[in-house]
């Protein structure tokens, strides 16, 4: 499966060779090209003020980061225009890759409100080009966009050579982004100006920039009417940028405890279901396989292959709770089920079944596809999942949480960028403070009950800031046993000034609605306003955002609350869908 993504920084390992590769590609497929043009891309991406561009770099690569096309796309937000520098695909590339592309670069257009983008095809009309050999692929790449209604700028002398040896001068296309937008010939005058400075500012004298600009005189701008195409049709692609992608594990009812006091029930998911799906805010996609190894980068081999093993072999009545927990010696775990049960688990409440690796394993796949979704697009994915994973550490499971879904999901994130994670659940998120507590890409920050009085009451202390590389990378706000609406937005606020001066490329939000009013495992006070309210506060980060469920176990107002914490994140980051 191919992703189409946006690079973030260029710097970051698997992104500086997605660059390699891109650089790669442009020099087969545009053997034309300058080397040296080529090579500047890095900088280009880096160094907005010497281009006086800002560089935008999309790849299409696959689960083994191999980039099969490209697109360079050039924004200036003083004109509000795109221009696209270049776009490409592998000679290998599957049918229809371009188009996809495409379509990618326009979302991005539409989301930035440009008023169109601008590109460069070479000709079709042989007194312009007199190198007949490019005329009939010049032909089928302007038939290509005719199809969707976009066509060259008429009644200019754009197309005018800028020197004796340019025997192929391109066409100006321009596309609307809307059927009906026109250009305005002063606008349009700016933007060429801005165009040929900026870009051929070493290739086009002062001269030949007037010539050209001055030869905009139809107001609006003409295009060339159809050659090829009847009638064309506006370029059209789901435009599901205001949405939030919701990935639902829908097999989660397979793990269900019906032992008397067990909390984490599926009605927790329909609870929340019912709810959110009156808002018209969700656009619902189904989960994707994702390798097992990407569950193993984050949690121990032995961790794995235990949860396995026992959960395969336990039958379909019985369920193992851990209740005798051994010294721990890393060397040799014990061999008998129950002792090994208390081995792997820091807690008597967590018992091993046969479908909890199953269900825990399609956590995770719904956690990855939100990342996924985030990491293409750059929106918003709230993975709507049980059982939860905050509390699932490297080496052990615990606290209903089997596999650290927001862990996992995180750390994929991390080769593409800085990631920050606010754990915003009553519990102190245990389980991704020791999985990166060594780390500087991955900032964690949890809001909780004091370990004093509050589960997991080992972990989530103030003085707990990392280790090694890590140190200052992990942030505690452990919190009262009363804690009013005020209080915790205030709490929160400060955490997000430590978040935003972070830069994270993406935010991870470890969504828990235990600390609501009357929730059997917490004890503090917020209400539905006050859910919206934290909302409103994280959506205004309009960070590219993966929300992952975790507590939340007071079932009467669990769906209200989350129904209102998506209304306030959507308001927060200005989204038209939310009037409220």
């Amino acid at each position: 499966m191919l992703l189409i993504r946006k690079i973030h920084d260029p710097l970051f390992p698997l992104e500086a060779r997605a660059v390699a590769q891109v650089q790669k590609l442009l020099a087969e497929r545009f053997p034309e090209l300058d080397k040296e043009k080529i090579d500047e891309l890095p900088g280009q991406l880096n160094n907005p003020l010497k281009y006086r561009f800002k560089t935008i770099l999309f790849v299409a690569d696959n689960t083994s980061g191999n980039v099969k096309g490209c697109a360079v796309l050039m924004t200036d937000k003083t004109l509000n225009f795109c221009f696209l520098d270049l776009i490409a695909t592998d000679v290998n590339a599957p049918s229809g890759l371009g188009s996809a592309i495409y379509e990618r670069v326009r979302e991005e257009a539409v989301k930035l409100e440009s008023r169109g983008i601008f590109f460069e095809c070479l000709p079709d009309d042989p007194a312009v080009c007199k190198d007949v050999s490019k005329l009939k692929d010049n032909a089928a790449r302007l038939k290509f966009y005719e199809r969707f209604g976009i066509f060259p700028i008429s009644g200019t002398k754009y197309e005018t050579p800028a020197s004796e040896n340019d025997d192929c001068p391109p066409y100006l296309m321009f596309d609307g982004l809307k059927k009906e937008r026109t250009l305005e010939k002063d606008i349009a005058k700016k933007i060429v100006k801005a165009i040929l400075k900026r870009k051929y500012g070493e290739l086009c004298s002062n001269e030949y920039i007037s010539l050209v600009v001055n030869s905009f005189k139809d107001d609006p701008v003409k295009l060339r009417p159809p050659k090829y195409i009847k009638k064309a049709k506006p370029l059209v692609f789901n435009d599901y940028s205001h949405k939030i992608a919701l990935v639902v594990n829908d097999k989660h009812n397979i793990h269900h405890i019906k032992e008397r006091g067990y909390v984490e029930s599926p009605v927790r998911i329909k609870s929340i279901l019912t709810e959110i799906e009156k808002t018209g805010f969700f656009e619902t996609i189904p989960y994707e396989e994702f390798p097992e190894s990407l569950i193993r980068d984050v949690h121990d081999n032995r961790l794995i292959n235990f949860l396995k093993k026992v959960c395969l072999d336990i039958g379909n009545e019985k369920s193992v709770y851990p209740y005798v927990f051994p010294v721990r010696n890393t060397d040799k775990p014990p061999e008998e089920l129950d002792m090994c049960a208390g081995y792997f688990c820091i807690d008597t409440f967590t018992p091993l079944n046969k479908n909890a690796w199953l269900a825990a394993r399609n956590g995770v796949n719904c956690a990855l596809t939100a990342a996924r979704i985030v990491l293409n697009h750059e929106r918003y994915a709230y993975a709507l999942l049980r059982p939860p994973g905050h509390h699932a550490e490297s080496k052990v499971f615990g606290g209903f949480c089997y596999l650290n879904n927001g862990a996992i999901a995180a750390n994929y994130l991390s080769g593409f960028g800085k990631v920050a994670m606010l754990d915003i659940d009553y519990h102190h998120g245990n389980g991704q403070q020791e999985i990166f507590f060594n780390r500087n890409d991955v900032f964690t920050v949890s809001i909780h009950g004091h370990p004093s009085f509050a589960y997991p009451y080992f972990s989530g202390f103030a003085k707990e800031k990392g280790e090694g590389p890590g140190t200052g990378f992990n942030l505690n706000y452990p919190l009262g046993k009363t804690v009013s609406g005020d209080k915790y937005l205030e709490t929160l606020t400060n955490a997000l000034i430590k978040i935003k001066n972070f830069k994270p490329s993406y935010l991870v939000v470890l969504l828990g609605f235990d600390t609501a009013k009357g929730d059997p495992t917490g004890s503090w006070q917020l209400g539905a306003s006050d859910f919206f309210n934290n909302g409103k506060i994280i959506g205004s980060l309009k960070l590219p955002t993966l929300i992952v469920q975790e507590g939340g176990y007071k079932n009467r107002s669990l769906g209200i609350n989350a129904r209102n914490f998506f209304e306030g994140f959507l308001k927060g980051s200005d989204n038209p869908l939310v009037s409220k």
